[in-house]
């Protein structure tokens, strides 16, 4: 993510003021979106399998909550700081906004390296936060969701830790539990299945047929996986995939099905046969259709911007564009649909599971699918003729739409004193 003075929140800032003016957004109602609403910070002690104490820092910002409970992640790193959980729900409140589901933003955090914690600590670390919180949380104040570390397991752990305080079993104070626990079917494909979607719209929209498209993605986890396996389905040819190790390339088409097999018994797309090899740094050089960075933020950047010679990119990933090398492909007309409306599915489908646990009534996959479709066409089809009508970049348009719909919701409730 990019980050001005060093500050995500900084740079989050930056991308709000551009989408405000053209919005002409009064002073009074700009200041209050640009102010978390609230920002806890807790210290989490926990016993050690040596015996040892550790007392971890823990975060959870609710950004804004004027459309609903705030909604987003939990993650667990070193490099968790309280300004980047800030920046992230800021970021989860016009998600949520463009996605036009009753959420605001929020986002949590706890200092710590997983990797070198067992599974008893990570629990018992996970416990304590929650219990730390748990005033703040709940499924019509907060409904936080998986993250950077974070699964199923460790969600499951947070909707069991807040029932045994309010004392009874409460399913929808979390989302992207396991489907055991009242997680949703469909939600593990959800974020790939979205960016199939605005691919898909977008591809229409600059008159370019799908079909035989050729596709270049970076990344092969989750999202850039099943976006592959479903624009595949879609007749577009996948040429080029990266990951962590390498990269494959044929210009043929690679056979995702085999790609994936091969995937899950190497961890890797690397020494893929029936490809030839592709350096990682290469993949933003390819002469493709369509471009996919679903890997880490800050990929494409002025230093590879100028060699890209795709007519769509679509932000799989959270941040992959630098604010000059996003204006850079804009001013050359390159299609960029932005990453607040590329993988908003996933929290659109979170919003989904939250509704079936209020329910107790759940759906098939066919009606989680047929229920996105409509949301992300929805979503597409309003960020683009916002950037038809303010002739802007989708990037702007979807932080107008999303600032507009809080700001005039906004204005309705007015001020409590």
């Amino acid at each position: 993510m990019a980050a001005t003075n060093g500050s995500i929140f900084g740079a989050m800032l930056q991308e709000f003021d551009g989408a405000a003016r053209i919005l002409n957004l009064e002073p009074g109602i700009w200041k209050i979106l640009t102010h978390p609403k609230r920002q806890i910070t807790v210290s989490c002690p926990i016993q050690m399998d040596n015996g040892e104490i550790e007392v971890f820092t823990g975060y959870r910002v609710q950004y804004n909550i004027t459309l609903g409970p705030a909604k987003g992640g939990i993650r667990y790193h070193p490099g968790v700081t309280l300004d980047e959980v800030t920046a992230l729900a800021a970021w989860m409140t016009w998600k949520c906004a463009v996605a036009h589901i009753p959420f605001g933003g929020g986002k949590g955090g706890v200092i710590c390296d997983p990797t070198k914690m067992s599974k008893r600590e990570i629990e018992a670390l996970t416990r304590r936060y929650v219990a730390e919180i748990v005033d703040a949380i709940g499924p019509e104040k907060d409904v936080p969701a998986p993250d950077v570390n974070t699964n199923e397991q460790i969600m499951a752990w947070v909707m069991d830790t807040y029932s045994m305080h309010v004392g009874h079993t409460t399913t929808s104070v979390v989302t992207g539990k396991p489907v055991e626990l009242g997680g949703s079917l469909g939600r593990r494909e959800a974020t790939g299945r979205g960016v199939m979607i605005v691919t898909r719209e977008s591809a229409k929209h600059v008159g370019l047929s799908l079909k035989g498209a050729t596709v270049a993605i970076q990344g092969f986890g989750n999202v850039g996986s099943i976006s592959a396996e479903l624009l595949a389905e879609q007749g577009a040819k996948i040429v080029a995939v990266t990951d962590w190790k390498g990269g494959v390339y044929n210009p043929k088409g690679l056979d995702i099905a085999k790609l994936l097999a091969h995937v899950h018994q190497n961890k890797t797309v690397d020494g893929f046969p029936n490809a030839e090899p592709l350096a990682q740094e290469r993949l933003f050089t390819l002469d493709v259709d369509i471009l996919i960075p679903a890997a880490l933020e800050n990929q494409i950047t002025m230093d590879n911007a100028p060699e890209i010679k795709a007519k769509i990119v679509i932000e799989g990933a959270n941040g992959p564009t630098t604010p000059d090398a996003h204006r850079h492909l804009h001013e050359r007309g390159v299609f960029v649909v932005p990453d607040i409306l590329a993988n908003s599915s996933g929290v659109t489908t979170s919003y989904f599971e939250w509704v079936q646990d209020r329910y107790g009534y759940f759906w098939t996959e066919k009606e989680v699918n047929e229920r996105l479709e409509a949301k992300m066409c929805e979503s597409f089809n309003a960020v683009l003729q916002t950037s038809l009508k303010y002739k802007v970049d989708m990037r702007t348009a979807a932080y107008i739409v999303a600032i507009g719909r809080v700001a005039t919701v906004t204005r309705m409730r007015g001020m409590y004193a």
